[in-house]
């Protein structure tokens, strides 16, 4: 099997390419990525240059992509702008990729192999958040952010190509992923590296937001799953049911790094920020899927790998990505 991965140097998807690898020995996949601020080629370098070529490239590249979709038999598409508090401060970067990019993507696969598998990867964000309860695929949207925003535009146009052309899509929508190779703004990865360097944990307003934490490869073995077992236009939740407070995170954290709470520091709240998010996961469960990690043990590997991988993530922070309140940053 040949598969395209864009965004595959990013957080999830360079998980996701180490994972296909690793369990297929026959797979072969090309990682189209742009590196921008939130992909790495550190996130990749050790993989086997065989089965996996990189190339960069924008996925707005219109002829670039159809060539590389006319000669493979499966597309998991990654690439977008995920950063809220950067879509807060600058969204046209969000336009441009994650509506923009995925039309491109469609007009590809539309015109030069519109019967190629293609799992499209979306967020729990595109539901907004609930007091109660918890979204099914079919909850309707209500997006909080920019960022959130292009993504459920990004799934409609997902949904509309796949009715009006009959194309063979699948939408992932996945709570809170952490785990090896995170951006250093994320929560987690910022919270640990912050207080390896004895610095103060800023949580936004009262860290009373909640969310359900998925680790990595957990998404991973998920999205394989779907892309596998999974049925044409159809939508798949990925939750670990392992809802957090974000200062339950926070703490657990210093906890294991024998840090004292009393690093932590509350800070103004960002706009719109979402209070919880929460979902069901059940329609994913009954193709054979469930988590194989729980909170305690992914949070523990996650602290374990950025303390044993200093070289990888000290090149990657700076003034901006350490911000207390990046939403109020002008990138």
């Amino acid at each position: 099997m040949r598969l395209l991965v864009t965004g595959g140097a990013g957080f999830i998807g360079s998980n996701f390419v180490r994972y296909m690898l690793d369990k297929y020995p026959d797979i072969e996949i090309i990682n189209f990525d742009k590196l921008g601020y939130g992909s790495n080629l550190n996130n990749i370098k050790d993989l086997d240059k065989e089965r996996h070529k990189f190339i960069k490239g924008d996925i707005n590249d219109y002829n670039t992509i159809s060539e590389i979709i006319k000669n493979v038999d499966g597309i998991v598409h990654f690439a977008a702008e995920t950063h809220v508090d950067r879509s807060i401060s600058n969204p046209y970067s969000f336009i441009e990729s994650n509506i923009l990019g995925i039309y491109t993507i469609l007009e590809s696969i539309r015109k030069k192999n519109p019967e190629i598998n293609f799992v499209y990867i979306s967020t729990d964000e595109v539901y907004g958040d609930i007091l109660e309860g918890s979204f099914t695929e079919n909850s309707r949207l209500m997006p909080s952010s920019p960022y959130s925003a292009s993504k459920a535009a990004g799934d409609m146009l997902v949904l509309g190509y796949s009715r009006t052309y009959n194309l063979n899509v699948k939408i992932v929508r996945c709570t809170n992923n952490y785990g090896p190779y995170q951006f250093p703004e994320k929560l987690i990865p910022k919270t640990i590296i912050r207080a390896l360097n004895d610095l103060k944990i800023p949580i936004y307003g009262t860290g009373e937001n909640v969310r359900d934490w998925l680790y990595v490869e957990d998404h991973c073995r998920g999205i394989d799953t779907v892309l596998n077992k999974g049925e044409k236009k159809e939508i798949y939740n990925i939750s670990a049911n392992s809802e957090k407070k974000n200062i339950e995170v926070v703490k657990t954290i210093l906890s294991i790094l024998n840090k004292d709470d009393n690093m932590i520091e509350f800070v103004d709240d960002r706009p719109g920020h979402d209070v919880r998010y929460s979902l069901n996961s059940d329609k994913l469960r009954e193709l054979g899927w469930k988590p194989k990690y729980n909170f305690e043990e992914g949070i523990s590997k996650t602290v374990n790998w950025y303390m044993d991988n200093k070289w990888w993530w000290e090149p990657l922070i700076n003034e901006k990505v350490l911000h207390p309140t990046p939403w109020k940053i002008n990138w």
